[in-house]
């Protein structure tokens, strides 16, 4: 669709004409010579003086491109543009943040995928991760990996590509071998720190307890409740096991209602994917949806097509010039030549 940004420009078409009638034409005063035998040059030349003002007409071409051109003129200064179909882009309105735990617990093998062989936690984690992310287009999500010290793997983007790229790469104790729960929910708070939206939200993943974060557990998820963030907990493997890959399933509880958010424990790969239909309820996609319509300005046309009319016209004004010199002339040269005798006789 053509539009123009500034259509009250087309306000003074009527502008010349109304220039017209009010202006009276320019008129131009000329010396004449007087001469006693004016009739008897008339009669050899064969042309009759007129009284009154000289008018030269304008050819025909020319009172077609006067109008035109200020047609074009108009127009481009009215900016014509042309309005392309509306674009919509959904923006997202959450922050989600992945915490992946990378301890050494995490190569333990007590997972089986669809062929029923055993994999590790983190092989199961990726595997279902990388379909919930699949379902997160519209989210800004950000990547953490924490083991004896946490990371940010990626800050919050929209291009899901990447993480799902990253996650991939990632290996176990790349953060080294110990698990360090309330460190990491400190870095998450940091992360979010920059983040301008208001719904933020953080999915914990791990399969330990916490093996000696400078800030508990516990009292992390209190400020992460006091800073808008709320905290998701899944919890994988065997909760019987012991040592430093023990589960402390009383912690990790705490820590998801604390921020109001909600515990889970995933056994084997299925009950993990049931988790991540439950968060995909819990943490449905939220997007604002804004519209735009792409502007192309024209005025380039109308320019162009305004030289060309401009060359026109002074090929129209050459034209011209060149037929009131050809008028000027009362007699041809040879003509001037034959009656040279018959003007001395008049004399």
């Amino acid at each position: 669709m053509i539009t123009f940004l500034y259509p009250w420009v087309f306000l003074v078409i009527p502008l010349p004409w109304i220039f017209r009638r009010l202006v009276k034409a320019h008129r131009e005063s000329r010396r004449a010579v007087y001469v006693p035998f004016m009739k008897q040059l008339a009669e050899l030349s064969g042309n009759q003086p007129d009284s009154g003002a000289v008018v030269i007409k304008p050819i025909a071409l020319q009172r077609w491109l006067n109008p035109l051109i200020f047609l074009l003129c108009l127009t481009a200064l009215a900016r014509p543009q042309w309005i392309d179909d509306p674009i919509e882009k959904d923006l997202p309105m959450r922050d989600l943040l992945l915490g992946v735990d990378l301890s050494g617990s995490m190569e333990t093998t007590d997972f089986e995928n669809g062929d029923g062989e055993k994999i590790s936690r983190l092989d199961a984690l990726k595997t279902v991760l990388s379909d919930f992310l699949n379902q997160r287009d519209g989210d800004r999500v950000g990547l953490l990996f924490f083991g004896t010290a946490p990371f940010i793997q990626a800050p919050f983007t929209d291009d899901l590509d990447v993480i799902q790229q990253l996650l991939q790469e990632a290996q176990v104790r790349m953060a080294g071998p110990q698990t360090m729960l309330g460190d990491a929910i400190g870095l998450a708070i940091h992360t979010f720190e920059a983040s301008e939206l208001e719904n933020r939200t953080v999915i914990l993943l791990t399969d330990g307890n916490d093996t000696g974060s400078k800030m508990p557990p516990v009292e992390a998820a209190k400020v992460a409740r006091d800073r808008g963030i709320v905290l998701h907990v899944v919890a994988m493997g065997d909760p019987a096991s012991v040592g430093e890959s023990a589960m402390d399933e009383q912690t990790l509880r705490a820590m998801a209602e604390t921020t109001g958010g909600q515990y889970f424990h995933g056994y084997d790969r299925e009950e993990l994917e049931g988790i991540y239909d439950t968060l995909n309820q819990i943490e449905t996609r939220q997007v604002e949806t804004v519209g735009y319509r792409p502007r192309y300005d024209l005025f380039i046309y109308p320019i162009g097509l305004l030289l060309l009319a401009w060359m026109a016209f002074h090929a129209c004004l050459l034209a011209q010039e060149q037929i009131r010199n050809s008028k000027s002339r009362l007699l041809s040269p040879q003509t001037r030549d034959r009656n040279d005798v018959e003007i001395e006789r008049v004399r």
